[in-house]
């Protein structure tokens, strides 16, 4: 983690790693739509997320074997973003009981870290309440994503543990946006198109 003081993307700034990136209706790239990021890594070099609100048919089982037995509902792979959808991040959330570090495991904030797939999903069963499995991520390069900020693409907002490993990912987007309360909880009911309005 950063402290505060510390220089990314050119300029002192902290670490936004563990935190969502929502999409503001302004943003009408069709890779980032309604959606809400978990950013899983914010360094001097850029930033990288993945997609949590953009579920596919695709069963875990069908494309990682064992590890569909722990993915949570919905059990499908997901959009982490446009860059390599070949290649795959896991993330997964501890049990609240396991206290020692889990081999394999790299923590993002609090019980949410990745975990490598190379890994034998058996050895790791006891340790994790769930995963959910990104094909491919978001990424920006150095001070691109703070740039993005700035010019008001994205709401920068705090992370519930829960967030990555909702039951009804579709309706991520609003629930974010609602439990904030104020003028971002008036954006939740903003139209997909407000042409149609």
């Amino acid at each position: 983690m950063y402290s505060e003081g510390q220089r990314i993307g050119g300029r002192s700034m902290e670490s936004m790693t563990g935190r969502l990136l929502v999409a503001t209706p302004t943003l009408k790239d069709p890779n980032f739509d309604r959606t809400v990021v978990l950013l899983v890594a914010h360094e001097t070099g850029g930033a990288l997320g993945v997609v949590l609100n953009r579920a596919t048919e695709v069963p875990v089982a069908d494309v990682l074997g064992g590890w569909g037995e722990l993915a949570g509902d919905p059990a499908v792979l997901f959009e982490g973003g446009p860059v390599q959808p070949e290649s795959a991040i896991c993330l997964a959330r501890t049990r609240p009981d396991v206290k020692k570090r889990i081999s394999g495991f790299h923590q993002v904030s609090g019980a949410v870290g990745t975990v490598d797939l190379s890994a034998d999903p058996e050895r790791l069963r006891e340790s994790l309440a769930g995963i959910r499995v990104f094909a491919g991520y978001s990424g920006w390069s150095a001070g691109q994503l703070e740039e993005e900020i700035a010019a008001g693409s994205w709401f920068l907002l705090e992370a519930l543990p829960g967030d990555p490993f909702m039951t009804r990912p579709d309706d991520l987007w609003a629930m974010v946006l609602r439990r904030q309360g104020d003028i971002l909880a008036a954006v939740a009911h903003f139209p997909p198109d407000p042409a149609l309005n």
